[in-house]
């Protein structure tokens, strides 16, 4: 993934004839933690583990980005997300840099006391380094709203009273209202403009979501909501499509109780491995990394392609699209929403004031249009796709910021 990041941070700093040293200066992480983790765990034996937090950029204000509990989470890993992260605060123009972290324990395998002393420890060896000021962590992989109380308590006893150490955190902890839908919220905005700007409306497209959880399902919800026709849903249990449109509430109460889609009465199976090229509209990748790769991509039909995973699609596989024509709305773009209303609860935290669920929508809703717009215009600026142009458009800003910052002798390259 790494690799990826600066493989598409170098076609962005090409188009802005960026020299070597500034290039240096924008991939080098800020500072990178890593430490041990100890635990008798509930069955009596030691266990050990890594944690790590790479801190990516604070130029342009706090790092910030999710905490993941995965056994593969490893330094390469958070690096490659960190970076990522500084990217996509910079496109959405939150105050924000990047950050990531982890620790490589297997939470399914771990009791609730085991996760929670594992946490507890992390939050105890990076308390200098994490803050509301600082980096502030956030839910990934494997780690939720329960998991960003237990840092908030832990970090609060050296700290004080601390709610804007960590977001995603429960209502009842001074979460922010519209915290869940965030993400697959962000995808509907951008689609939106989108289909503005090829002169469509929801009401006439069909729509193909591959992945329904949190981001998938809310994604077609509010799409479907919108008017489109959710033609085709697929996740690791397999398919399920119905050609005038699937009645999305009722799929996703069925995959609550269920557990994935399979077996859903409201439509016909398929194999979940088809979706990527099903006969639709827009295409919502909001599962797997590189699941439209150079293999699958001549057999896309989708015109419109919404990036709500991350790295959803190959860079080899990113050129056959944009040679074919086909919008691709890149993921630091599309699946942003998450993070902005993670601002948007950080922004409450700090004022002590909250914010209700339509105020955060609307400011959500405001936000992601007015950054599609701006990744458009640089497009069109440059005569490029809009996933280098996300680029070119965070490189700028985080360039500026970064280089304001320190006696420069020249003009700024941006």
């Amino acid at each position: 993934m790494l690799a990826e990041s600066h493989f598409y941070f170098h076609k962005a700093a090409d188009v802005l004839g960026l020299s070597d040293q500034v290039r240096t200066i924008l991939l080098t992480p800020h500072r990178t933690v890593k430490v041990g983790i100890a635990i008798e765990g509930q069955n009596g034996e030691l266990q050990s583990y890594e944690g790590y937090r790479v801190q990516h950029n604070s130029a342009r204000g706090p790092m910030k980005g999710g905490l993941r509990f995965h056994p593969a989470m490893d330094e390469d890993h958070a690096a490659a997300l960190a970076n990522l992260m500084t990217w996509k605060t910079a496109v959405v123009d939150v105050p924000y840099g990047g950050a990531k972290g982890g620790i490589n324990c297997d939470p399914h395998a771990l009791s609730e006391r085991d996760l929670f002393q594992i946490t507890v420890r992390f939050v105890e060896q990076m308390k200098e380094v994490i803050g509301p000021n600082t980096d502030i962590p956030a839910p990934d992989v494997n780690t939720n709203a329960k998991v960003m109380g237990w840092i908030m308590h832990e970090y609060s006893k050296y700290a004080g009273f601390s709610p804007g150490v960590v977001t995603g955190k429960p209502l009842d902890l001074f979460g922010s209202e519209g915290r869940e839908a965030a993400t697959g919220r962000g995808v509907m905005d951008v689609l939106a403009e989108a289909l503005r700007e090829k002169g469509r409306t929801f009401d006439d497209v069909t729509v193909a979501v591959q992945g329904f959880g949190n981001v998938g399902s809310n994604a077609a919800r509010l799409i479907a909501e919108k008017g489109a026709s959710i033609v085709a849903v697929a996740d690791h249990t397999g398919g399920v499509c119905r050609e005038g449109g699937l009645d999305v509430p009722a799929l996703v109460d069925w995959t609550t109780e269920h557990g994935g889609v399979k077996g859903f009465p409201g439509g016909e199976a398929f194999d979940g491995s088809d979706i990527i090229t099903w006969d639709c509209d827009v295409l919502v990748p909001a599962a797997l990394e590189d699941a439209i790769n150079e293999e699958n991509a001549d057999d896309v039909k989708a015109g419109i392609i919404v990036e709500g995973a991350n790295a959803p699609t190959t860079p080899g596989a990113h050129q056959v699209l944009v040679e074919r024509d086909v919008l691709v709305v890149p993921d630091i773009l599309a699946n942003a929403g998450g993070v902005t209303v993670s601002y948007f609860e950080w922004a409450q935290n700090i004022q002590r004031f909250s914010w209700d669920e339509e105020r955060v929508n609307l400011e959500l809703d405001k936000k992601m249009a007015r950054a599609y717009r701006s990744v458009r215009e640089t497009a069109d600026q440059y005569n490029i796709d809009l996933r280098t142009a996300a680029f070119v458009l965070a490189i700028r800003r985080v360039g500026r910021a970064a280089l304001s910052r320190v006696h420069v002798g020249q003009e700024l390259p941006f």
